[in-house]
C-alpha cells in the first residue's frame, strides 16, 4: 500500500508543483563605487561585536542568578 502512495506522490508532485522560478543572485566582482573611512569602519566592527558579544556577556555576568533561581 504505501508503494502505491509512494508512486502516486511522485507522478502527482511535479503537476501540483507548476512551474518552477530560478532564482540567480546579482553578483558584481569590481571596486566600490564609494571608499569606506576609518571611522565608519570602526563603528560598524564596534556594533556588530556588541550584538554578537553582549548578550553572551550578559548572560555570563548574571550566571550566579540563573543558579541560583529555583
Amino acid at each position: 500500500m504505501s508503494g502505491l502512495l509512494r508512486t502516486i506522490a511522485n507522478r502527482a508532485a511535479p503537476v501540483l508543483r507548476g512551474h518552477t522560478v530560478i532564482q540567480r543572485a546579482n553578483l558584481y566582482a569590481g571596486p566600490a563605487k564609494e571608499k569606506i573611512g576609518t571611522v565608519e569602519t570602526i563603528i560598524g566592527l564596534s556594533v556588530f561585536s556588541l550584538v554578537i558579544l553582549g548578550p553572551s556577556g550578559w548572560i555570563l555576568a548574571h550566571l550566579e542568578d540563573y543558579k541560583n533561581k529555583e
